[in-house]
């Protein structure tokens, strides 16, 4: 018996899925262009993660009694989902956190603590020592810069900024200068720019790093919800993922890390589940991984929600299957609906007198961050919103950015694939709203 494969669906069926899009502000139907925040969740989501709270909870891994044994699966079966979208090697190498800010902790103080400077990560003097250089990005976000320079302070080391140019864009060959000059220990730089949508080219930075003996961190943030992830490709020591802007809830997020090197990290935080054995007279042994870095009870019903976002990511694909090549598909279907309805957007603000739109061109994401002459991002945020129009407004967590652009903030839209083209002319339309409010 044949199986016949699901018809590719269309953007109104998929927007279908999601009900917070129906939401109506000041009466009108809300455009929700503020992905870059947190995306979405689609009803599977939402029914995964009721169904666990009214049929399977429990706590999990301590458990022999029946419903602790169908939550410590569920969990489980979310970590194999999220190995599956990122293509990491082993289970063991996906690390339930918080989300991208507490992933990039976890690394930062494991790098620089006296207990991991006696581990091993490939080369011996490769942990943050005296005098040894963080490389960070002008445009980080400041949750990839400040735990560096928390970890520089601890470490005795510095941290450097990679210069960047006028769009914003990572000035390649000052990075590799200072890889060549500077004692480098630790790259740390975003995949995707959240404050400009800027993509920058990480293999090629993670294979010059490596070339210099320096470990390398991505922030995956932006990157996870738009762009397929394959962290064995890309050769990342470390990649982390903010989970809620991938259409999962909020408080779950991952760190990758090779498994060689997270064995290698001191243990972040004691508590249950990360031990092996524990003793007054003899101390304490630790877990293997991902029980060592993953202390406490954990988030369960955010990772069955996360679980549940990889299925319906999965389930956008015409292959009929959960696997990597389903993955692929459903985001190569989610870039073309993405870049889609973020040109024709970016088309239509740019013909809109005194609006200029701040970063590349070139290497795009799903974001457009603009400034208005005349009117302060704010202002112009709280127009669009009376409009019915949710953008985000401000520094964007990227002071240092902002600062090299002479910028004190901006309008940024972020783009997801359920957005429509109607929803960019909307935009284009408050937009032109607030330039007439302002007389400018």
């Amino acid at each position: 018996m044949s199986v016949v494969a699901p018809r590719r669906r269309s953007v109104g069926e998929i927007r279908a899925d999601f009900p917070l899009l129906d939401v109506k502000v000041n009466g009108r139907q809300i455009v929700y262009l503020d992905n870059a925040a947190t995306s979405q969740k689609p009803r599977s989501v939402l029914k995964a993660i009721d169904r666990y709270w009214e049929t399977e909870n429990a706590n999990v891994h301590r458990g022999v009694h029946h419903l602790s044994q169908v939550a410590t699966a569920a969990y489980e079966n979310a970590r194999d989902k999220v190995r599956l979208l990122i293509n990491a090697a082993h289970r063991e190498e996906v690390i339930f956190t918080k989300g991208c800010t507490e992933s990039i902790n976890l690394v930062a103080e494991g790098l620089s603590s006296s207990l991991g400077s006696r581990a091993t990560y490939g080369r011996s003097d490769a942990v943050l020592g005296t005098g040894d250089v963080i490389l960070v990005s002008t445009a980080e976000h400041h949750s990839n810069l400040v735990p560096w320079q928390l970890a520089a302070e601890r470490a005795g080391g510095k941290v450097i900024p990679i210069p960047v140019d006028d769009d914003g864009v990572i000035d390649q060959e000052a990075y590799e200068r200072l890889l060549g000059s500077e004692k480098v220990k630790i790259v740390a730089v975003a995949h995707v720019s959240n404050a400009l949508g800027n993509i920058n080219p990480i293999r090629r930075m993670i294979a010059t790093a490596h070339a210099a003996g320096a470990l390398v961190l991505i922030d995956g943030a932006q990157a996870g919800p738009h762009l397929r992830i394959d962290v064995q490709d890309l050769d990342a020591d470390f990649y982390t993922l903010s989970c809620h802007k991938i259409y999962a809830p909020t408080g779950i997020g991952v760190l990758y890390g090779k498994r060689r090197l997270l064995e290698a990290l001191p243990a972040y935080q004691g508590g249950g589940d990360m031990i092996h054995t524990v003793s007054f007279e003899r101390g304490t042994t630790y877990a293997p991984l991902p029980a060592k870095l993953e202390a406490g009870t954990p988030n369960m019903a955010g990772a069955v929600g996360l679980g549940a976002a990889v299925d319906y990511l999965c389930d956008l694909s015409e292959l009929n299957q959960h696997s990597g090549d389903a993955l692929a598909e459903a985001f190569t279907i989610i870039q073309r609906q993405e870049q889609d309805v973020t040109h024709y957007a970016a088309a239509l603000i740019e013909d809109i007198p005194g609006l200029r739109i701040v970063g590349s061109k070139e290497a795009r994401s799903s974001i457009l961050s603009f400034v208005v002459d005349g009117v302060h991002p704010h202002d112009l945020g709280t127009i669009l919103d009376n409009h019915g129009v949710a953008v985000r407004t401000g520094h964007h967590c990227c002071m240092p950015l902002m600062h090299r652009l002479g910028l004190p903030a901006t309008a940024r839209a972020s783009f997801a694939f359920y957005n429509t083209r109607e929803e960019a002319e909307r935009l284009a339309e408050a937009i032109r709203a607030a330039k007439e409010m302002f007389a400018v």
